[in-house]
């Protein structure tokens, strides 16, 4: 499953060059992927509230390709393609139209509230490559 979001780049994601500030296309990421873990039927909150488990990011790769600048529409695109019994990996992609200006590997492991790795949700495990 591959996942689209829609991004505008406001003022307050940019650096002094006018340029989007590097961290802010984590946060555009982190988004996309949060949308994605609801799209497969997942709430977070729920499962911290309900279950103690929380997803926690592990290790990003990231490629910074091109710029993005102030009233940009893009588009974060969340592709996930494996998992363990506790580890999801994601790949994504920030883009500008068709030019690719962000790429991404995302790690996370499924841990309980006080720190411990634990299983992927059950209704998640069959639906992860």
């Amino acid at each position: 499953m591959t996942h689209e979001m829609p991004v505008r780049v406001y003022y307050e994601d940019t650096d002094m060059g006018g340029v989007v500030y590097y961290a802010n296309y984590l946060k555009f990421i982190e988004r996309g992927r949060s949308e994605l873990v609801e799209l497969l039927g997942l709430n977070q909150r729920e499962m911290r509230d309900r279950d103690g488990i929380v997803f926690v990011v592990t290790r990003v790769v990231a490629d910074y390709l091109a710029p993005a600048r102030l009233d940009d529409r893009l588009v974060v695109r969340t592709a996930h393609r494996a998992a363990s019994a506790v580890r999801w990996v994601f790949d994504q992609e920030v883009l500008h139209g068709d030019r690719v200006l962000f790429r991404a590997e995302v790690t996370a492991v499924c841990m309980t509230l006080d720190g411990r790795p634990t299983r992927l949700p059950a209704t998640l495990r069959g639906q992860v490559p």
